[in-house]
C-alpha cells in the first residue's frame, strides 16, 4: 500500500477548488441582487418601470431576470479567474452566507420598511 500524498505526485495534477468556490459565491450575490433590486423597485418608481418586462407580473419579471443575469455573469467572470486556483473556502462561504443572510434581512418586511 502506498501512503504517498496523491496531490503531490507527478503524475496525478493538484486538486484546485476554484470552481467551487466561483459556484458559491455566485449564488450568494445573486441571492443578494434579487433582495437589492425587489427593495429598489419597490420603494423607487423609475427603477420600477425599468423593471416591468412583463405587465401582469409587474417588476418581479425585471428582478428575477436581472438578478439571474447578474448571477450568471458573476459566476462566468469568477470561474474564468478561479478555474485554476485554489482560494480560500471559509472566506469564500463566509461571503456568500453573510450575503445570503442580508437578503433575507432584504426581503423581510419590518426591515424593507426601514429603507
Amino acid at each position: 500500500m502506498n501512503s504517498a500524498n496523491p496531490v503531490a505526485s507527478p503524475r496525478v495534477p493538484a486538486l484546485t477548488n476554484g470552481s467551487g468556490a466561483a459556484a458559491i459565491l455566485a449564488a450568494g450575490i445573486g441571492s443578494f441582487a434579487v433582495a437589492a433590486l425587489a427593495l429598489a423597485a419597490d420603494k423607487l418608481t423609475p427603477i420600477n418601470s425599468i423593471l416591468i418586462f412583463y405587465k401582469p407580473t409587474g417588476a418581479l419579471s425585471g428582478v428575477t431576470t436581472a438578478a439571474i443575469l447578474i448571477w450568471l455573469l458573476t459566476w462566468a467572470i469568477l470561474q474564468s479567474r478561479w478555474a485554476k486556483k485554489t482560494v480560500s473556502m471559509g472566506r469564500t462561504s463566509f461571503v456568500a452566507f453573510a450575503l445570503l443572510g442580508l437578503s433575507f434581512l432584504l426581503t423581510f418586511p419590518p426591515i424593507a420598511d426601514l429603507f
